[in-house]
C-alpha cells in the first residue's frame, strides 16, 4: 500500500509542477497581450483626438467658407446682371 501512495504522490506532484510551469507561461503571455492592447487602445485614442480636432478646425473654417462662397456668387450675378444690361 505504500508503494502506491508513493506512486500516485509523485504522479501528482509532476502533474502540479507541469500544471504551474504552463499557467505561468500563460499568465506572462496574457500580460503582454494586455500591455499591448493598452498600447494599441492608446494610440486608436489618439487618432480618435486627432481626428476630432481637425473636425472642429473644419467645422471652424466652414461658416467663413460658406459666407466666401455667398459673396462670389451675389458678385457673380451682379456682373452677369450687369452684363446683360450693357
Amino acid at each position: 500500500m505504500n508503494t502506491a501512495f508513493d506512486v500516485l504522490v509523485i504522479i501528482l506532484s509532476s502533474l502540479l509542477g507541469i500544471f504551474l510551469i504552463i499557467a505561468i507561461i500563460t499568465s506572462v503571455l496574457i500580460y503582454k497581450l494586455v500591455k499591448s492592447v493598452r498600447r494599441v487602445v492608446a494610440k486608436g485614442e489618439h487618432f480618435v483626438d486627432s481626428a476630432e480636432a481637425a473636425a472642429e478646425m473644419f467645422k471652424s473654417a466652414a461658416a467663413p467658407a460658406g459666407a466666401m462662397r455667398s459673396l462670389f456668387n451675389i458678385i457673380e450675378v451682379v456682373t452677369k446682371h450687369k452684363k446683360k444690361g450693357d
